[in-house]
């Protein structure tokens, strides 16, 4: 598969994920994918588990991509998903086999103020 279908394939992933639309949301991963979660020590098999417990989740999801960077089969996308009114930033990174993701792995951060210490040397982001 050539980096600019699974680069389409992801901004079609990334959008339905926002619009809420589980179908195709999950129509990128292989049926024996592997989602982690390290922080809460969790691991998710297969596309159908993947879906059903993203579906369970009560509050609505939405998605602010702010970059996604790769080639051949690994691929990194760093966006902001916000539940309810808190954002989280997140890195998932994506393992492909062929056409669909074998194997992700997310990570979360939560926003915290500046540290004082770093005031003279930074500039504030917007998002």
């Amino acid at each position: 598969m050539e980096d600019q279908d699974i680069r389409a394939a992801l901004d079609q992933h990334w959008a339905a994920s926002d619009a809420g639309d589980f179908e195709t949301e999950h129509a990128i991963y292989h049926e024996d994918a592997v989602l982690e979660y390290p922080q809460s020590r969790e691991r998710i098999r297969g596309r159908r588990n993947i879906q059903t417990t993203r579906m369970r989740q009560p509050d609505k999801k939405r998605f602010l991509i702010r970059r996604i960077l790769g080639n051949g089969p690994l691929w990194i996308t760093e966006y902001i998903l916000t539940y309810g009114d808190r954002p989280s930033h997140t890195v998932s990174i994506m393992e492909f086999r062929g056409r669909k993701v074998a194997r992700e792995t997310q990570y979360f951060a939560d926003p915290f103020e500046p540290g004082a210490s770093r005031s003279g040397w930074v500039e504030k982001m917007d998002a």
